[in-house]
């Protein structure tokens, strides 16, 4: 199996364990180190997660790991909140926070660049294209999300990151 397959495999355990304790799973990583996985798996929850709720979660979903042996052979578990800049990693991310300053790395240049801030203004889907547009200065961005390497929240002066977009 490749990293992937595992990240995939370990997020469909994860998923359950944390919706029972009230949480969210947001991303996922699975690395592969010479001897041995690192397994990274951020949370979020309203108010935001605790040092307890980590704690909580990892303890479950170590037991769970072990029980289908993944990843295979030795790995460490790291749990935690996603911090002020929260990845954006699945499409219901982008929709829920409409309206916020974003950053995007692309895997490929679009106009020149592989690197992108602006205000998230729309995830559209257009046929079976799914689109994100970025307003960047004075001008608006269409990015393919397939397109998308890394998405994260910016944070802004005087107002609350983790806070989504109201009103959609």
């Amino acid at each position: 199996m490749t990293e992937s397959a595992y990240k995939e495999e370990i997020w469909k355990l994860a998923d359950p364990v944390a919706e029972s304790l009230g949480m969210e799973v947001i991303q996922v990583e699975c690395i592969r180190m010479k001897s041995r996985w690192i397994v990274r798996l951020y949370l979020d929850k309203d108010g935001g997660v605790t040092l307890d709720d980590c704690s909580r979660v990892s303890a479950q979903l170590g037991d769970v790991l072990a029980a289908h042996d993944l990843p295979p052979g030795p790995y460490t578990l790291e749990v935690s909140s996603p911090g002020p800049d929260r990845p954006l990693s699945r499409d219901k991310d982008f929709l829920k926070y409409i309206g916020q300053r974003i950053r995007i790395r692309l895997s490929e240049k679009l106009e020149g660049s592989k690197h992108f801030r602006g205000r998230l203004v729309d995830f559209l889907v257009e046929e079976d294209r799914r689109v994100i547009v970025l307003e960047v200065g004075e001008g608006k961005i269409r990015i393919p999300r397939e397109s998308v390497w890394k998405a994260n929240l910016e944070e802004e002066q005087g107002t609350d990151p983790q806070k989504p977009h109201e009103g959609r």
